[in-house]
């Protein structure tokens, strides 16, 4: 089994199905909300992808076959004057879940941020995914706080 992790190239039709198939399959998992992509979203992902120069998107292939996915944001941190690299999509097949993907996916991503001079490299995760917890924890991942007297950051958003 071999294992090849690349930044995706999304000219390639084969890479860009393989980012539209991962994706679809992380958001019919109870973690990614149970519900799959709209046609929009399908329809008009890569194109989106392709004007956002600060995304960065890995694709994990095992014996060619697309295996995992990393979407990743580049940010900024004020506090640091440095970028940041935010991994927005992590999705491992379930066919290949419990063998190293997504750590290695992990590994690539920090490697990665070493190269762009990030500062650090952020994610969130729910609650109820021990599993994936687990994982970036085992990766050096930590709560976010500032002051821990004032408790660690909270993730919110505000659907528009």
């Amino acid at each position: 089994m071999k294992t090849n992790i690349i930044i995706a190239d999304l000219n390639d039709p084969f890479h860009a199905q393989a980012i539209i198939a991962l994706l679809e399959a992380f958001a019919l998992d109870p973690m990614g909300g149970n519900q799959a992509l709209t046609v929009f979203t399908k329809e008009n992902l890569i194109a989106a992808l392709k004007q956002r120069r600060a995304i960065r998107t890995m694709i994990a292939f095992v014996d060619g076959v697309p295996a995992g996915l990393a979407i990743c944001l580049e940010g900024f941190s004020t506090f640091s004057c440095k970028p940041l690299l935010n991994i927005h999509d992590l999705v491992v097949a379930p066919a290949f879940r419990g063998e190293g993907i997504g750590r290695q996916i992990i590994e690539k991503v920090i490697s990665l941020a070493n190269h762009l001079g990030c500062c650090k490299v952020t994610l969130e995760v729910l609650e109820g995914n021990t599993r994936a917890s687990g994982l970036y924890r085992s990766c050096g991942f930590v709560g976010y706080d500032l002051n821990p007297e004032m408790g660690k950051a909270m993730f919110l958003q505000h659907t528009l």
